[in-house]
């Protein structure tokens, strides 16, 4: 029996309309896709288009000899061949020849370097690689998963940071173990991450560099909140920094529900906007971890994933705070003007960062819990979109409107147009980061519940707009305390060190661009200038 092209299920040759899918197989696939049913390598069977980028093409396919379902991506460079309807090779004008060679042998190289990865837990598996039609191919597995972004749905907008930490810990080391085989993956984001049946993380959609920066001879694909701000300059250098910076920012989105900002619109106002509430559940050491691998700056983003490990992780014991204050004392400065006078090496820069980042949020202590984030998820082996839903008798009558978002006065102007509905104000308002003051931030009932008396009361709450929280003194206290204090209040902390004459070392020096009493957003990034203590004499820096 023929196999439908849309869901690879067989369906009867006298209907080609599938009664699993829908799909019309009467229909073509048309250029510069591959029709369907082309057969590749004799063995591998095109079916559907599932996407594109600038680079290649997706294809749900079928395996002839194994009898399973794959993915297919065929090397597709837009704009630089010419394939016709119902053709299957590829064509190359003599004046992009060059370009297109160079950009297939690249998008080759990438993948067997891929392929040779021994730790590939955390990525879609690679099961075969071939040229053929003029062109290059990939064959990846496909696996029970659903997206990322759908996993974070279903566990209710967010997850807790006990059950975040051991599904990134492995795509860290993946990313690690690609850098060091000199490729990076540039695309990191909740779209191109899928959750299996049995809980792992996989990450999906690779290209080669060209895909993933401006100004190359591809067409870039790049990931708004996840890619880094280098990105977007024209064939400007990307490496380990960039994609601790996806990574930090789809652990953003997995921790708060929501993606940063462009880093685009981050140039005009860098900040990391997070709810009280939330800064107040995850752990000191994961929030500040955040703040340093979103910085705009490279120079001040975490450096490498061994880095990121780190802050990430926390000592859960009183003997490893010890044991850190021990090796801070030892570290060299930050100050560059100190550098060049004591012949300070640079690379101790980011230790020090690292290592005052680890000895100021080590006391968090041991807050692990057992749960079972895949509760309700999988049933089965199926995704949870098959999981049935329960069935309600539809409401015919009137429903409660939509006023969240509108002021009070067009809330109820459109209430008064409507007639079915009273609006009164609950209580004395609510901070929110993100619905304007003055407008409303919530109501009951709940939008689209049924009207079954009138007028019936709506209660709403307005915003007061974002909470603003005083910057405590801390100058003068240990850096533990000074992050302590200031965390309490909802902000983001993080730290600096430089030599000091007058300041005792581990001690507060000053509050950098802000000052004690002042009022920020909760939220807000606050960042100390801590004491290394006194400067060592030259004559103990130079050696001969």
């Amino acid at each position: 029996m023929p196999l439908c092209m849309g869901c690879l299920h067989e369906i009867d040759e006298a209907n080609t309309v599938c009664p699993s899918c829908g799909f019309d197989n009467s229909a073509k696939q048309t250029a510069p896709f591959l029709p369907y049913g082309t057969i590749l390598n004799n063995k591998y069977v095109v079916a559907k288009n599932l996407d594109t980028n600038g680079e290649s093409t997706r294809y749900l396919g079928f395996d002839k000899t194994s009898g399973t379902v794959v993915v297919i991506r065929e090397f597709l460079p837009i704009g630089l061949f010419d394939r016709g309807d119902d053709e299957e090779k590829l064509f190359v004008a003599p004046n992009d020849r060059l370009k297109y060679s160079r950009a297939m042998s690249e998008f080759q190289d990438y993948y067997e370097t891929l392929m040779s990865l021994t730790d590939t837990s955390a990525m879609v598996t690679i099961l075969d690689a071939f040229t053929a039609n003029n062109t290059a191919y990939v064959i990846e597995e496909h696996d029970d998963l659903i997206t990322f972004t759908e996993y974070v749905e279903y566990s209710g907008g967010h997850l807790e940071w006990d059950a975040t930490r051991p599904l990134f810990m492995p795509l860290i080391t993946l990313l690690e173990s690609m850098h060091k085989k000199g490729i990076g993956h540039y695309a990191v984001a909740p779209s191109n991450l899928y959750v299996t049946s049995s809980g792992k993380l996989k990450l999906g959609g690779f290209s080669s560099e060209n895909e993933r920066k401006r100004g190359t001879i591809l067409k870039s694909q790049l990931f708004s909140g996840c890619a880094a701000p280098e990105q977007y300059k024209d064939n400007f250098e990307i490496d380990t920094t960039t994609d601790v910076y996806g990574l930090t920012a789809t652990l953003f989105f997995a921790l708060t529900g929501n993606l940063p900002a462009n880093a685009k619109d981050r140039e005009k106002d860098a900040r990391l906007l997070i709810s009280t509430n939330t800064v107040k559940r995850l752990p000191p050491h994961v929030v500040s971890a955040l703040a340093n691998g979103l910085q705009m700056n490279r120079d001040s983003r975490i450096a490498d994933f061994d880095e990121l490990r780190a802050q990430l992780s926390v000592s859960s014991t009183v003997q490893a705070i010890q044991d850190e204050i021990s090796r801070t004392a030892s570290m060299t400065p930050i100050k560059t003007a100190q550098e060049k006078k004591s012949k300070v090496n640079p690379t101790a820069v980011g230790i020090v960062a690292t290592i005052f980042s680890l000895m100021i949020f080590a006391a968090v202590g041991l807050w692990w819990l057992s749960i079972n984030p895949l509760v309700g998820l999988f049933t089965g082996g199926e995704t949870a979109a098959t999981i049935p839903q329960e069935t309600i008798e539809d409401w015919t009558g009137p429903v409660v409107a939509n006023y969240i978002g509108m002021t009070y006065e067009q809330a109820a102007a459109a209430a008064a147009t409507d007639g079915s509905v009273t609006l009164k104000i609950s209580a004395d308002g609510e901070y929110s980061d993100t619905v304007p003051e003055g407008s409303i931030i919530s109501q009951e009932p709940a939008v689209g519940e049924p009207i079954t008396t009138s007028p019936s009361v709506v209660y709403i709450v307005l915003s007061k707009g974002p909470e603003l929280v005083e910057i405590p003194d801390v100058v003068g206290k240990s850096a533990s305390a000074a992050a302590e204090a200031l965390t309490e209040r909802g902000f983001i902390v993080t730290q600096e060190a430089e030599y000091s004459d007058s300041v005792a070392e581990g001690k507060v020096i000053e509050i950098i661009d802000h000052r004690a009493g002042e009022k920020l957003q909760s939220g807000s990034e606050v960042s100390l200038k801590v004491s290394l203590g006194k400067e060592p004499d030259d004559d103990n820096n130079n050696i001969g």
